[in-house]
């Protein structure tokens, strides 16, 4: 389990070699348009042109609103032939913007499981605490990564997206096509496809995830994330799936797919961060070692 010095550069490490070793790293993988507003040049295939890109756009907001929810996660790595599935599941405050998953690795030959022990992610403003992440942290002890470190924004470096950056993200849509209705866990949804711009989302996002898509904006091969969004009718987010891009100094580079979905909203999700002295101090080993 590796956590990297992001202060220094580079790209960002592969998660293969990461997630089927000791476990995760903080470093997995090692023009504006207002949130109510239609980007320049946009293109809806499906007559709901304005509407469409209004309702991604406003994913954020509707999940505010809500307050928190439930949250199931699926990242999905792929690099040199290899693809590799960390899985997550806990609960968010939207209001907060904090939450607490269990993030459970593949085992050595890619399957669930069977591999490092599950690990406790805290996710924060700012920060990100992992506790039971190995590389020799005592299995009592947390580690905090801050955030601005991170050359993704931490979208995908802790193997879980943030659901509220996930859905920030959504304010560069363009391209939104509307592709109609369907039930996900009994629940009617609309479904959008399209792509959004990090940078386009950075310069619109709320001010708590402003400094973390800015971020992100230079981590990645390209600022244009495809992404899959389902909304129920009060135009909360279900399911967003988003898909990122890496150099990775590899052929092809290496590709994320990041899968959040949310459901019982309003579902009571205390967060309660760890103490100082339960904070790991050490050295943590390198991605070289």
């Amino acid at each position: 389990m590796v956590v990297q010095d992001r202060r220094s550069g580079g790209a960002v490490a592969g998660a293969v070699a990461v997630a089927c070793g000791t476990g995760l790293t903080a470093g997995l993988l090692t023009t504006g348009c207002s949130p109510g507003g239609a980007a320049a040049g946009e293109q809806v295939v499906s007559g709901r042109t304005a509407v469409a890109a209004q309702d991604v756009r406003g994913s954020a907001d509707a999940l505010v609103r809500a307050g928190s929810a439930r949250v199931r996660t699926a990242m999905e790595t792929a690099s040199g032939g290899t693809r590799v599935v960390i899985r997550g599941a806990g609960g968010y405050d939207f209001r907060t913007s904090s939450g607490q998953l269990r993030v459970v690795l593949p085992g050595p030959a890619g399957g669930h499981g069977g591999g490092h022990p599950p690990i406790t992610e805290i996710l924060a403003p700012g920060a990100l605490f992992m506790k039971n992440r190995g590389a020799g942290v005592p299995a009592d002890k947390w580690v905090r990564v801050d955030i601005a470190t991170l050359a993704d924004g931490n979208l995908v470096t802790g193997g879980v997206t943030d659901p509220l950056v996930a859905a920030e993200l959504l304010r560069g849509a363009r391209e939104v096509t509307y592709r109609g209705e369907q039930r996900l866990g009994g629940v009617p949804v609309r479904h959008y496809s399209g792509t959004t711009d990090i940078g386009a989302a950075a310069a619109v996002a709320s001010e708590r995830v402003q400094s973390v898509l800015r971020a992100a904006e230079k981590g990645f091969t390209t600022r244009a994330v495809p992404f899959d969004v389902y909304l129920d009718e009060t135009g909360r987010l279900r399911r967003v799936r988003e898909r990122f891009r890496f150099a990775n100094g590899a052929p092809g580079g290496a590709s994320v797919i990041s899968t959040t979905e949310l459901y019982s909203f309003g579902a009571k999700t205390a967060v309660r961060l760890p103490a100082a002295g339960d904070i790991y101090a050490g050295k943590i080993a390198s991605a070289a070692s």
